[in-house]
């Protein structure tokens, strides 16, 4: 069973959150608010998607030491989860210049989000 891979990037301007099942298909793309309302968001939005596609989770959580967007509220109240049963969550560097294009079109440029889930989430 193939883990479904979900990479979640806060910025001061919002959270970008894409979610991958293998290298190919995308299953969700989504711009949230910068901090979520509720400590438990992030946990449950990733036992929500491993409970909905009825996979495991690896979800990866950029923190750029180049940006001050790794201070946000998420990061801060996700620094002890690692996981649980249906997750786990890693924290990682973002990267730079992906170049591909996606079928889901209308949301922005996921292209750096995408890359990180190939090379951190998928190794």
């Amino acid at each position: 069973m193939h883990a479904i891979w979900v990479g979640i990037d806060p910025r001061p301007s919002g959270t970008r959150v894409l979610a991958m099942s293998g290298a190919e298909e995308m299953l969700l793309k989504a711009h949230l608010s910068p901090s979520p309302s509720s400590r438990r968001a992030l946990p449950t939005l990733l036992e929500a998607l491993a409970l909905w596609q009825g996979r495991p989770v690896r979800a990866a959580l950029v923190v750029d030491s180049s940006r001050t967007s790794s201070d946000t509220t998420l990061f801060r109240e996700s620094f002890l989860d690692f996981g649980s049963a249906l997750y786990t969550l890693d924290f990682v560097d973002a990267l730079r210049k992906p170049h591909r294009r996606d079928r889901l079109t209308g949301m922005g440029r996921f292209q750096d989000l995408r890359q990180l889930l190939l090379f951190e989430v998928a190794r």
